[in-house]
């Protein structure tokens, strides 16, 4: 709080030449181009829109390897930002804007996709570790280490049966997800504005989702002998309607995401094992 109101009163150098004064920033990850556009992976996109629906904050400007919008939520001048790196390389963009608001790492709030968790669920924290997430590992990487704070949105659970999960992760939402999803995306901004307001204890008690314990079931559709994952950095890429003649970039990208997927779910089951141990004694 006290580190705020110093910032308040001192200003930002070059940006308070621009005429912002930006405090805090919030970070939705996700892949740039129409093409992913409202896919599951990209629902930290959607959850800046609706920070910025909420507050009339405007998305409108090409800076930082990202669309961005600046605005108040509450008292706070707050920089929204889509990174526009795809989302392995989302490090760069956030990277690039701390520097020139000289903004601290626990002044960056990330928005982003979880797979294991079920579709709507919410889950809030401090600080943690990528959990086999792509974006967050570049954003650790370059911001050289994890003490921000995070909102993360489930996509999976055990909602993709007889699907590739890259397939999954990269597909859109249903009728019946969208209905979830439109309300999770609304707590997530109610979420979001307490973090803002430093109340990030009320929004964890408010709108994180209890942990429920889940039945053992085996996936039947594993992601195996993946190749390494590759940079992302195409600028465009072309709407391919023939699955059997997708694009090297758009094969670039599903392995990253398959990667993720498998990364996660590698965790999800260590973390499920130690759990079983601690039950046994």
């Amino acid at each position: 709080m006290f580190r705020t109101w110093m910032k308040k009163l001192l200003g930002r150098g070059d940006s308070e030449a621009e005429g912002e004064n930006i405090m805090k920033i919030i970070v939705g990850l996700g892949n740039p181009t129409d093409k992913y556009k409202g896919t599951r992976h990209n629902i930290g996109y959607m959850a800046i829109d609706k920070i910025a629906e909420a507050n009339k904050i405007t998305i409108n400007q090409h800076k930082h390897k990202a669309m961005v919008g600046s605005g108040f939520i509450g008292a706070e001048r707050v920089l929204l930002m889509k990174p526009l790196t795809y989302m392995n390389l989302s490090g760069e963009s956030v990277r690039a804007a701390a520097d020139f608001y000289k903004i601290d790492v626990e002044d960056i709030l990330i928005i982003y996709d979880d797979i294991s968790l079920e579709p709507g669920k919410l889950r809030i924290r401090k600080k943690g570790s990528a959990g086999g997430h792509n974006g967050i590992k570049s954003i650790i990487s370059h911001m050289g280490g994890d003490n921000f704070p995070r909102i993360r949105v489930g996509i999976g659970g055990e909602r993709h049966p007889g699907m590739d999960l890259a397939d999954y992760v990269l597909g859109h939402f249903d009728k019946e997800e969208l209905v979830i999803i439109e309300g999770a995306l609304e707590n997530a901004a109610k979420a979001a504005e307490l973090i803002m307001a430093d109340d990030m204890d009320a929004a964890m008690n408010q709108y994180n989702t209890p942990k429920q314990k889940k039945k053992k079931k085996k996936q039947e559709n594993k992601v195996e002998n993946l190749p390494e994952q590759a940079d992302s950095k195409e600028e465009n890429m072309p709407t391919i309607e023939n699955k059997a003649e997708e694009s090297p970039e758009t094969q670039e990208v599903k392995t990253e995401v398959a990667a993720e997927v498998k990364q996660a779910d590698k965790i999800e089951k260590s973390a499920e094992k130690e759990g079983n141990l601690e039950s046994i004694n």
